[in-house]
């Protein structure tokens, strides 16, 4: 045991050393350091399943499955996933991007390996407020009526059910999870039969067991058919092998309940878990972090900073987010308007009708959601805010490439995928200035929901506190630039590159081509596309899925009314976009300034 308390120790260190030097997820990886090194030493490990929830509390698990050296590259474009990804280890059984999604999986990868008869141990790692989404009760539902042989490890990090101590708790541990106890309950049940007396112990039996866990939570999954065994320490090594060992031996659905401390072992994460989550780089030594000289503002904070301004003129305006108030810039929100406030915990599909319920019920909701996490409530967004013409404005933060969360972070599909619903209005800012006017436009609008996307990072530098608010026209862009020859029309912070790169154009040969700033995706500028389709040739950009987005609907505009204007679109291509930084990601995509220039010059030179 002494020597896999060196290796947790070892580990825990080298994470901190890579990650000062290559910023990652940091604090909820050093608290699952001993949850992920006794399932390694427990479990047959490829042929034993381990499927993990939050993927960035795996960082252990990498470095255990032969990534060592590989580590130093996390993140980077020609390095490894952030996350488990099962294109790279046959250890990473399952992709873990998004958050709640370990017990169905598990659940799916048990039963396939019943019906095709496979003798392995299937265990879901779950934890990071993840349990908190439908998909991990929808999933817990499924399970607990099965018969599969499914193990759950819950990983409570944030202690919102009280730790369990005492000689006592050791003992009932010890005792529900030894082989012969198991044994001899089978035993008993089979002795009863299946008749109505056995079904009146067994309930029995269950209130007394339930009654020595409420504190705990064990009702809780009781009731949802699992077997619940804990809380226990996860930070304590031997407690969990100890733990794991008794459970490998029992079959059915089982959860056991762990309570870890996020960012274990590492003084500043265990102080200040929420900022070192992902602190960026730092001083490994002393925890100090470089200060941010620039002054430029973070998109998340201008949407922070106006939704603030917004609710002192009007009562009605409330704020809701799915457990990402500190990363949406809601921190100032949540503290100056703790009634008009809501965080409903990592359940989009849930913030999403529930604003709807807040606009039916005569509120201004504004629901802010990651581009990315917004995709698993497009039912809702659909059924219960566009059909019913509610105004809920829709702000996707995160929209766009992310950077080095990679592939399961990009923001790639709200355009197209908002674009084909009826009654929806969607914008997009190409600066912090843009941002603030259509938050002031969304207050305005009565009828039906209003779609505002935004990037990851740090705006253009404008001057956006200084500008009064302007209502916005809905469905109306602008001409940045006079040109000829070619029309470049632009949706988002993309207009601004193209700006750039057609003035360099003009400035070097004398060439320019027109650029326009559509900010409305639909409704679209109609007589922009007018006035674009009387140019040789049309260029569209856009931050987006090309298929289904600008491109989308400029093509279809023209191809209706029987324009035959030669047209081209650059955007995201049609393929999942890897981990790289964001101006990596838009050289691959052919969106950064010298790119543009280049396809710019060549279709003027035609």
């Amino acid at each position: 045991m002494s020597e896999l308390e060196q290796l947790c120790s070892e580990i825990r260190e080298y994470i901190v050393r890579c990650c000062s030097e290559n910023p990652g997820h940091l604090a909820s990886s050093l608290g699952a350091v001993e949850l992920i090194v006794a399932m390694h030493y427990v479990f047959d490990t490829p042929q034993d399943k381990l499927v993990f929830d939050v993927g960035h509390q795996a960082y252990a698990h990498k470095l255990l499955t032969g990534r060592r050296e590989a580590f130093k590259r996390n993140r980077k474009a020609d390095g490894i996933s952030g996350f488990p990804f099962r294109d790279e280890s046959g250890f990473d059984v399952f992709g873990a991007g998004h958050a709640s999604t370990s017990i169905s999986a598990a659940l799916g990868i048990a039963e396939a390996g019943r019906l095709q008869g496979k003798q392995e141990k299937v265990v879901a790692m779950i934890g990071d407020g993840a349990m908190s989404g439908g998909l991990a009760l929808e999933g817990l539902n499924n399970a607990g009526d099965s018969n599969a042989d499914l193990l759950v490890i819950l990983n409570d990090n944030e202690m919102a059910i009280d730790r369990n101590q005492g000689a006592v708790h050791e003992y009932l541990m010890k005792v529900t999870t030894s082989t012969a106890y198991n044994k001899a309950k089978k035993h008993v049940w089979d002795r009863l039969g299946s008749g109505k007396f056995r079904d009146w112990m067994q309930n029995l039996v269950h209130k007394m067991k339930s009654s020595l866990v409420t504190r705990t939570g064990g009702n809780l999954f009781e009731a949802f058919g699992f077997r619940y065994f804990g809380p226990i320490d996860g930070n304590n090594l031997r407690a969990v092998v100890n733990a794991l060992r008794r459970l490998k031996k029992i079959g059915g659905p089982r959860l056991l309940h762990t309570y870890t401390l996020k960012g274990k072992g590492y003084a500043p994460a265990e102080a200040d878990p929420t900022t070192w989550h992902a602190p960026g780089r730092f001083d490994p030594e002393s925890g100090e972090r470089p200060a941010k000289k620039d002054a430029v503002s973070l998109y998340q904070d201008v949407f922070g900073e106006v939704l603030c301004d917004l609710a002192k003129l009007d009562p009605k305006v409330v704020g809701i987010t799915p457990a990402m108030a500190t990363g949406s810039g809601m921190t100032r929100f949540a503290s100056e308007f703790k009634d008009r406030f809501f965080d409903v915990g990592i359940a989009e599909e849930h913030a999403v009708t529930f604003s709807a319920g807040l606009a039916a019920g005569g509120l201004k909701p504004y629901c802010v959601i990651y581009s990315t996490f917004a995709q698993r409530a497009y039912d809702e967004f659909i059924h219960d805010v566009a059909l019913q013409h509610l105004p809920v404005v829709l702000c996707l933060d995160r929209a766009g490439l992310v950077g080095e969360d990679g592939a399961t972070h990009q923001g790639a599909f709200d355009l197209a995928s908002c674009r084909c619903i009826p009654n929806v209005t969607i914008s997009a800012p190409k600066d912090e200035i843009e941002l603030k006017q259509l938050l002031y436009t969304g207050l305005h609008i009565t009828q039906g929901p209003f779609v505002i996307r935004y990037p990851r990072g740090r705006g253009e530098g404008t001057p956006w506190r200084e500008i009064p608010f302007r209502e916005y026209p809905v469905g109306k862009g602008e001409k940045l630039l006079d040109g000829e020859k070619v029309a470049v029309l632009a949706l988002g912070p993309v207009a601004n590159r193209a700006l750039e790169a057609a003035r360099r154009l003009k400035d070097e040969t004398g060439l320019c081509p027109a650029v326009f700033n559509m900010r409305f995706l639909k409704p679209i500028d109609t007589a922009i596309l007018e006035e674009a389709s009387r140019f040789a040739r049309i260029l569209t950009l856009e931050d987006g899925s090309l298929k289904g987005g600008l491109f989308g609907e400029v093509s279809e505009y023209l191809s209706t009314l029987g324009h035959r204007t030669p047209l081209g679109g650059i955007g995201i291509p049609d393929r999942f976009i890897k981990q790289a930084t964001q101006a990596e990601q838009l050289k691959m995509c052919s969106l950064d300034e010298e790119s543009l220039y280049s396809e710019m010059s060549r279709l003027m030179k035609k």
